[in-house]
């Protein structure tokens, strides 16, 4: 669809990289000062209100996923492993079998998505069976009943998270992504905060219970939750631009689905074209970029499997079960605080880099403190400074989304495959934190340490990359006196 003269006349999207972006609701970068203009701009603002009122509903799903996700970690502390007659590496096993249904589901589920129109329908129905399964968890009787529903909870979880960023990329510009990334993924904090004190509570009081442990109610308490969110998020969550939307006007409507083909402009059509699921696939597999960047993500997110053992690291200062889990929600609410700052200044100075180096930066910290000593004080800081670290992987998976924006096909199924490979990290990283480390872990803070440097690597060479493509865009627009077009995010 091509643009009026007048929108070409004055472009929306700040082409300098230095630029400032906008704040979440400020539009006046738009410089001109005549009806039109100011017309758009309370359009735009209502449209973005609207939209993060919709939008923050992902934020209380992603909470109950992650504490889905987590949930077995608090359970141990009550007995779980005992009770399910778990032995050696058993538990490890339990955690890592999740993470193999992320890796066959997360492609195709984001493929399926980008050629339907109800995302709010599939994000919801598969979030309603797997916590049908978590609950389902709580009856188990052995260790293989757990495993069992555990891995198919992985397939249905797996739909969510990249389902969830590629729905905010299509509504959202580049330079609005990030901030809505971060307080999306922001679920991390407040679960890992509110998850360790509702199980506290639950693990402290249930005991007995209708004559069930107390870790079996954890599972039903948070199965159920699950199940409700997601019923009321059918009506809540919005579909795709394209898509009716009855809680928007015709022109908020009409903007909703021009911002993002300006957004778009001089990258490819908004649009997926006609070529089909395996020539999206094919193309991504072959293009050595998607590799390089999902085996960052895959160090990235080995490099924070500390979170999934957090109330194991928490209990090793020697506190009780519920005092433990208490003491894990002090680090991740100050995670959040961070994390959502973090993502807004890399908003506003257009940059993801360097603000993912100094979040890996502040892990790596966090790993010397911890293998440092056994001194509680210094122990419970490395804890904090890990917590910080959660939101190197949103800036990389935003940098992803900002990297591959072409058609919205393609960037369904970029973010999908890299998240695949990036998964993978998450089916050994159990594995990194066996018992037989323990109390210490400093096996498991060196391996991480590595992970996170090489990640840093990694992304430094795709710096360099998206650098120098930048430099020769620029040098031909300068030989051909051309306008400033299209330029990556570094």
């Amino acid at each position: 669809m091509s643009s009026s003269p007048a929108s070409e006349s004055r472009p929306l999207l700040p082409l300098e990289i230095g630029d400032s972006a906008p704040s979440a609701y400020d539009t006046s970068w738009i410089t001109d000062d005549d009806p039109e203009s100011i017309s758009r701009k309370v359009l735009e603002r209502n449209l973005l209100r609207k939209l993060d009122f919709r939008t923050a509903y992902l934020v209380l799903i992603y909470i109950l996923n992650q504490m889905d996700r987590n949930n077995a970690a608090a359970a141990r502390l009550r007995g779980f492993e005992e009770d399910l007659g778990m032995k050696g590496r058993q538990f490890n096993t339990l955690i890592s079998a999740l993470y193999i249904g992320y890796v066959v589901t997360q492609t195709p589920s984001n493929l399926i998505l980008s050629r339907i129109s109800k995302p709010s329908l599939y994000l919801s129905s598969c979030m309603w069976v797997w916590g049908l399964l978590t609950t389902l968890i709580g009856i188990s009787t052995n260790y293989y009943q757990a495993l069992s529903s555990r891995f198919l909870v992985g397939f249905l979880e797996a739909t969510f998270y990249p389902g969830a960023v590629y729905l905010l990329s299509r509504w959202y510009k580049r330079e609005e992504l990030g901030y809505r990334t971060a307080f999306f993924t922001a679920g991390i904090g407040f679960s890992n905060a509110f998850g360790s004190l509702l199980a506290s509570g639950i693990l402290a009081t249930m005991e007995g219970f209708l004559g069930y442990a107390a870790w079996r109610w954890l599972f039903f308490v948070e199965g159920c939750l699950t199940v409700v969110v997601a019923i009321c998020g059918m009506f809540i969550l919005p579909d795709f631009p394209q898509s009716p939307a009855s809680w928007l006007t015709p022109a908020e409507h009409a903007l909703a689905q021009k911002r993002m083909e300006e957004d778009s402009e001089g990258h490819g059509p908004v649009e997926p074209k006609l070529s089909g699921a395996f020539s999206d696939l094919l193309s991504m597999a072959t293009d050595w970029r998607a590799w390089l960047v999902g085996t960052a993500l895959s160090c990235c997110n080995a490099s924070l499997s500390f979170n999934m053992f957090f109330p194991t690291l928490a209990a090793t200062m020697g506190y009780s079960p519920t005092i433990s889990l208490l003491l894990c929600a002090p680090p991740w609410i100050m995670s959040t605080i961070f994390a959502v700052s973090i993502a807004r200044h890399s908003d506003a100075t257009r940059e993801r880099f360097g603000h993912m180096v100094f979040a890996l930066l502040m892990l790596i910290t966090g790993y010397v403190l911890a293998m440092s000593t056994m001194n509680i004080t210094v122990r419970y800081i490395s804890l904090f400074f890990m917590a910080q670290a959660q939101v190197a992987n949103v800036v990389l998976l935003t940098w992803i989304s900002n990297t591959f924006a072409r058609s919205s096909s393609k960037r369904a199924v970029a973010i999908g495959f890299m998240n695949t490979i990036g998964t993978s990290g998450n089916i050994v990283s159990p594995y990194i934190w066996s018992s037989s480390w323990g109390p210490t872990y400093t096996n498991s803070c060196l391996i991480c340490i590595a992970l996170a440097s090489t990640c840093i690597y990694l992304c430094w060479m795709f710096r360099r990359h998206l650098g120098r493509l930048n430099a020769a865009a620029e040098a031909e627009e300068r030989e051909l006196d051309l306008p400033k077009g299209y330029r990556y995010l570094l």
